[in-house]
């Protein structure tokens, strides 16, 4: 499932500019549209999380299936922007309970630690796999049919999982302390974080269409800044806070979670660049801008089963490390040869689009155990969340950061630094750790 999730959020990237004239949308219209599923799906991740550990992940994943298979089912059906728009805030409503619920059903399904760790580098893996095929089939369906085809994809997955689900699923029970008589939800929390990451993530999508320091920006950014500054404060005074302070101070997951957002980023910023250079400079159709891909998702399914043995026999810590510099040589040669269409595909990108996959697939998959290690099975959904929003918020934060360095080729050459400073900075607090502590990052 959460495969399917990701797959929507990229779903209407390739047809995004046939619908835009259908609905005869102007730049700011496409845009809200583009990042309606994100901005719902970043802003309830961590209460999606919260609902999860309070009630148990199986009901809230079942809750959240219907929200988002009732808003897949509408969108096709829509007749014009607002609708299309409202579905889309509505997937991403559900998706924001389903994401973390199914990592709580799955901590329930794999309570021993080496089998969880294994559990969560095959999630990583199939994360960064549904944005590559959201990017490569939504181009291929729309391209047979129409751009309403491409919502058939999550119909038809969530109605075979709500099926499924009351067969093959524990009824996850409550955590200790979390039952529904129990303690608050902590709903200002709640707001302030909803609110504060959906306005502060719509500002930063902004910087497409306007300057920076322009009100259009500003106003959202600023605004949601403030309410997450606010949400930090509420939150060490609240008895049983959204986001425990002392959840994000392990050194090992805020490496993993950083690594996440970076993976995320990257991927995303290379789908979006690439895919406007296909198609804008070199004069290729939404098919055969997808059919580029095709490699990059062949060696992001090959690193990906390799992912899980990597990190059994060398560690998380080392398995992201590796990745990280993989993928950080794969931006540099996308940087120096993916814009200038003079250069052949077969040499001049396929590298590229070869070493970026693979190195992240084992980032992704080996961030995701160390977000992830130690967590109590109480606080799942929690870690469900705060990695779900560490990945969505990954690509609007680092991408608008790109953009305002100029070309795409500098943005790619940038991206291709932090992943590089990234994969240093690994490798130094796993040393310094071993060293100091006498115990593994790993």
């Amino acid at each position: 499932m959460q495969m399917t999730l990701i797959f929507t959020l990229a779903s209407l990237a390739v047809p995004l500019p046939r619908i835009g004239v259908e609905f005869r949308l102007d730049r700011a219209q496409v845009i809200l549209l583009s990042a309606a599923y994100g901005l719902t799906f970043a802003g309830l991740l961590l209460f999606g999380g919260r609902l999860a550990d309070r009630y148990g992940g199986r009901r809230i994943l079942t809750a959240g299936l219907l929200v988002f298979g009732a808003a897949s089912a509408l969108a096709p059906l829509t007749p014009g922007y607002e609708a299309l728009l409202a579905a889309r805030f509505g997937q991403g409503a559900g998706a924001a309970l389903v994401a973390p619920a199914a990592m709580a059903v799955l901590r329930s399904l794999f309570p021993e630690p080496a089998t969880y760790g294994r559990a969560m580098a095959t999630w990583g893996g199939l994360s960064v796999l549904g944005a590559t095929a959201g990017n490569l089939l939504s181009g291929v369906i729309a391209g047979a049919t129409s751009w309403r085809g491409t919502f058939a994809v999550p119909v038809a997955v969530t109605v075979t999982a709500l099926l499924l689900a009351p067969r093959v699923l524990p009824g996850t029970a409550p955590g200790p302390g979390d039952a529904p008589n129990g303690r608050s939800l902590d709903l200002p929390g709640a707001l302030l974080a909803t609110t504060g990451i959906t306005l502060a993530s719509f500002g930063l999508v902004l910087t497409d269409a306007h300057a920076w320091g322009s009100v259009p920006v500003l106003a959202p950014l600023l605004s949601g800044l403030a309410l997450l500054a606010a949400f930090g404060a509420v939150e060490r005074r609240t008895a049983d806070p959204l986001l425990p302070p002392d959840f994000l101070r392990d050194g090992r997951r805020a490496l993993g979670l950083a690594a996440i957002g970076l993976t995320a980023a990257g991927t995303a910023t290379v789908f979006i660049l690439l895919s406007l250079s296909f198609q804008q400079q070199r004069g290729w159709d939404e098919l055969r801008a997808s059919a580029a891909f095709v490699p990059f998702a062949v060696a992001l399914l090959g690193s990906g089963r390799l992912a899980g043995p990597l990190i059994g026999r060398y560690g998380p810590g080392r398995v992201t490390a590796a990745g990280l510099g993989t993928a950080a040589a794969g931006l540099g040669l996308l940087a120096a040869t993916g814009f200038d269409t003079s250069v052949p595909y077969a040499y001049g990108l396929l590298p590229g689009l070869l070493l970026l996959p693979a190195g992240g697939a084992l980032s992704f998959s080996a961030a995701a155990v160390l977000a992830t290690e130690g967590v109590p099975a109480h606080r799942a959904g929690l870690a469900g969340g705060v990695l779900n929003t560490a990945m969505e918020l990954g690509p609007t934060v680092v991408f608008a950061a790109l953009l305002t360095l100029g070309g795409d080729a500098v943005s790619l050459a940038a991206a291709a630094a932090l992943f590089s400073a990234l994969a240093v900075t690994v490798t130094t607090i796993r040393a310094r750790s071993r060293h100091t502590h006498g115990s593994r990052l790993t």
